[in-house]
């Protein structure tokens, strides 16, 4: 019964210390602090320059229906603040990474598909020994 309860921990303490598992603890943690700063940027900086031709707050919209109300308006801000929100990450995040993985790649052309015959100067394909044109041995 012992080494069942052994082998058990053991088992637990290797689930623990998987890469995996601590991998995915360290993605969750920096993720929330991420979404802090995004929430930040787009409340205190984002949202102010939206609102100055106006005020774009339609948290007092609301219908009722026999009794239930709908607050609509709450739905249209929180709408209106995730679009801002995705266009934020989109705009100064994706792209800016995207530019930094492709900074530097150069794309390899695929190789040739055909050649030029040396003979009647025609392009033929790669792998034809002869040409198709002046019946010239390729070979060579």
């Amino acid at each position: 019964m012992k080494n069942n309860a052994n082998n058990t921990l053991n088992e637990f303490k290797a689930f623990l210390l998987r890469g995996n598992l601590i991998d995915l603890a360290v993605a969750f943690v920096v993720g929330a602090a991420f979404s802090g700063v995004v929430t930040a940027f787009v409340s205190d900086i984002v949202t102010p320059l939206i609102g100055i031709p106006g005020k774009l707050d339609f948290s007092a919209y609301y219908f009722q229906i026999r009794g239930s109300v709908f607050h609509i308006g709450l739905f249209f801000n929180a709408l209106i603040t995730f679009v801002i929100i995705a266009a934020v990450l989109f705009f100064f995040v994706v792209k800016p990474y995207t530019y930094l993985l492709n900074y530097g790649k150069k794309e390899v052309p695929p190789p040739p598909d055909s050649k030029e015959c040396p003979y009647c100067l025609n392009t033929v394909p790669m792998k034809a020994s002869k040409c198709g044109f002046c019946t010239s041995d390729l070979t060579a």
